[in-house]
């Protein structure tokens, strides 16, 4: 019975050799493949410029300029007063009349001045009541004087308003003659515009005013 499982164990120690020895002569498994490596970031390329003188885009075109499509007429005040033949009379008729009020001034400063002389110079003799009646009577012109300066200057810018506002009046009809006549659409003067649109045209009638109120005015 030793002998058979003398027999049995040799057996088997040559079963367990010889499946070594075929597990040492086979080939190794092949490794188990590794996650494909990612792809390259792809490098960013440089954004196409058009040369000089170039572009990829139909260029816009220009906006067309807005052409005036009114009119309106201008007129330099000043030189119309100062040109005209109505003008120059208004003006010599204003410094006639200052003038004839600023003698009558002065004339009554004189008076006032020989009124206070005079009465400086009797101040020593003059007793306390003379003294006291004496200065209402000094107060009482110097009143009078002032109200004298006050009526003449209205008087003198009424005469001014009076010319001023009738040479306005004939600028004011040769103006709207000269607009009719050449299709306006309104007249101004110089002094009045303190902007104009591209689409307004402005034009200088002011010789054309003059001209007519020259030939007005020979006419009379």
């Amino acid at each position: 019975m030793q002998k058979s499982i003398r027999t049995a164990l040799v057996s088997c120690f040559l079963l367990v050799a010889a499946l070594t020895a075929q597990a040492a002569d086979q080939p190794a498994a092949p490794a188990t493949p590794s996650a494909a490596p990612a792809p390259a970031a792809v490098t960013a390329q440089p954004a196409l410029k058009p040369a000089p003188g170039l572009s990829l885009l139909p260029t816009a075109k220009e906006e067309a300029k807005p052409v005036a499509t009114t009119k309106i007429g201008v007129v330099d005040i000043n030189k119309v007063s100062t040109e005209t033949a109505m003008g120059k009379a208004a003006q010599a008729q204003i410094k006639a009349h200052q003038s004839k009020l600023q003698k009558q001034v002065e004339a009554k400063r004189k008076q006032l001045d020989k009124f206070k002389a005079d009465t400086e110079r009797q101040l020593p003799s003059l007793s306390p009541q003379q003294r006291e009646a004496k200065s209402k009577e000094f107060q009482k012109k110097i009143e009078e004087f002032q109200k004298f300066g006050m009526k003449a200057e209205k008087e003198l810018m009424e005469n001014q308003q009076k010319l001023t506002k009738a040479l306005f009046e004939a600028i004011g009809k040769a103006a709207d003659e000269q607009g009719k006549a050449k299709g306006l659409a309104a007249v101004a003067t110089n002094r009045d515009l303190l902007y104009l649109s591209s689409t307004v045209a402005m034009v200088d009638i002011t010789g054309d005013v003059i001209k007519s109120l020259d030939e007005k005015g020979a006419k009379k």
